[in-house]
């Protein structure tokens, strides 16, 4: 049994639940370059650096507040789905929590290493499958040794062969999909404190899902803390029991699935809307 396992075994029989990521009145801002002045030259970067604010207007570097003041508490053993229609800062937030962008304001503190899904810098398209998953493997920390135990089962978990012996070849020649599931069955191989999985599911068949789902329950149960950005409603739901309502930026709910989904999809006319409110039969005229 592994430490985090023991940990999460000791929580569940004294019922204390343990933080793994703690968000705390984040910011984040993203820069975009204008048409000012000055723009490019090394007179300008200069002047960037010693006056940052005034040198932005004179820029015309333009600000957007992706995240807005959002605070949060993970614990170990939860899977949180992050939805929310598109632009409203569901992906920047899981990259912060990666510790792959900065945040304006506020601080992010995780219990452990953060893996976002999808080791893409790592993957090379020029090599085969089957060198990019020791590859990948290797950069998320596994031993040559555990990567070889390992190997045959991403690729069964992966689905690549199903259709031919695509694993030996490059990767350039894989669709988007294929791709996508050989990410997802490369970084769930390995048990993670925090997983950030964004709109991985959404990728292959329906078999691959349900393949997808048992492997992010068994990482809960085994690991840590597992995030899911999707617009996949039932994804969220077969797979959380928590989920955070991000729009415009900020954190508009924060509780169990159905009672946020429910509102969510009240608020974007979804299923749950349409039910609710069933269109009236039309009526049959009757003759005189």
């Amino acid at each position: 049994m592994t430490e985090n396992a023991e940990i999460t075994e000791i929580a569940e029989i004294t019922g204390e639940k343990i933080p793994t990521v703690v968000v705390d009145g984040v910011d984040i801002v993203y820069r975009v370059n204008g048409t000012g002045a000055g723009r490019g030259s090394a007179t300008a970067a200069l002047n960037r650096m010693l006056r940052r604010k005034k040198a932005e207007q004179a820029a015309g570097v333009r600000k957007v507040h992706a995240v807005r003041n959002v605070s949060f508490v993970a614990y170990r053993g939860e899977a949180i789905g992050l939805i929310g229609t598109n632009g409203s800062g569901k992906s920047t937030l899981l990259k912060a929590v990666a510790g792959l962008l900065p945040v304006e304001n506020g601080r992010i503190h995780t219990d452990g290493q953060p893996s976002l899904l999808g080791v893409n810098a790592a993957l090379m398209n020029d090599l085969t499958g089957e060198r990019n998953v020791h590859l990948g493997g290797l950069a998320m920390g596994m031993s040559r040794e555990q990567v070889k135990e390992r190997y045959q089962e991403i690729v069964d978990f992966s689905g690549i062969n199903e259709k031919g012996d695509f694993i030996t070849l490059p990767m350039r020649t894989y669709s988007s999909g294929m791709a996508a599931r050989l990410r997802f069955s490369i970084a769930a191989a390995k048990d993670h404190d925090v997983l950030l999985i964004d709109e991985a599911l959404a990728t292959g068949d329906r078999s691959f899902q349900k393949r997808s789902e048992a492997r992010i329950r068994e990482l809960r149960k085994h690991a840590g803390t597992v995030f899911l950005v999707s617009h996949s409603n039932k994804s969220i739901r077969d797979t959380c029991d928590r989920v955070l309502w991000l729009e415009r930026g900020e954190l508009r709910m924060d509780g169990p699935t159905e009672e946020v989904l429910e509102a969510y999809e009240a608020f974007t006319g979804g299923p749950d809307k349409a039910k609710a409110k069933p269109k009236p039969k039309p009526k049959v005229p009757v003759s005189p």
